[in-house]
């Protein structure tokens, strides 16, 4: 059965049909074109299919599509300002050599987001708490925290959230 929701994507008001049993994944990728959100395992345990919802982490593989209606959708392509900044968290993936293949990055990325959304100034325990339902089979995890304290430093410095109906910064 289809049915037609309504949500904040990226920050911009978003109306859709959907089928019942697309996931927001699906609904992401295949329906909408936004590609960054990738599809690695399709059961949950990887996180690189990792959106926020309503500020959350969640794996869009396993949320109904149908569940993002009236709620706030934070994919990656919204994360950098819309004079194309980059957000403290991707530019530090840059600088600390985060990124190896990218297919774990987006995900990561807003894993991270969320973490320091709700701790801005983790430990090293609460950052690896924080990223433990990503998997990232290239750097071997040491880049991705360096990568994530410093962005920390950065987020409390700016005081940087992507609140409802803003984008990017």
């Amino acid at each position: 059965m289809a049915r037609t929701i309504s949500f904040l994507l990226n920050g911009e008001a978003v109306e859709v049909r959907v089928e019942d049993h697309w996931s927001l994944l699906h609904l992401l990728r295949e329906e909408l074109g936004l590609t960054g959100t990738k599809e690695g395992c399709g059961s949950g345990e990887c996180g690189a299919c990792t959106v926020l919802v309503d500020g959350k982490a969640i794996n869009s593989c396993l949320y109904l599509a149908v569940e993002a209606d009236g709620r706030e959708v934070l994919t990656i392509e919204g994360l950098a300002a819309p004079d194309g900044t980059l957000h403290p968290i991707q530019q530090a993936f840059i600088d600390h050599g985060a990124i190896q293949c990218g297919y774990c990055t987006p995900g990561m990325i807003l894993a991270a987001k969320a973490l320091l959304d709700e701790n801005p100034d983790p430990t090293e325990e609460e950052i690896r708490h924080g990223l433990s339902g990503n998997l990232c089979r290239c750097t071997g995890y040491l880049q991705i925290f360096e990568a994530v304290r410093a962005a920390s430093a950065s987020v409390r410095k700016e005081g940087i959230r992507v609140l409802s109906g803003e984008r990017g910064r």
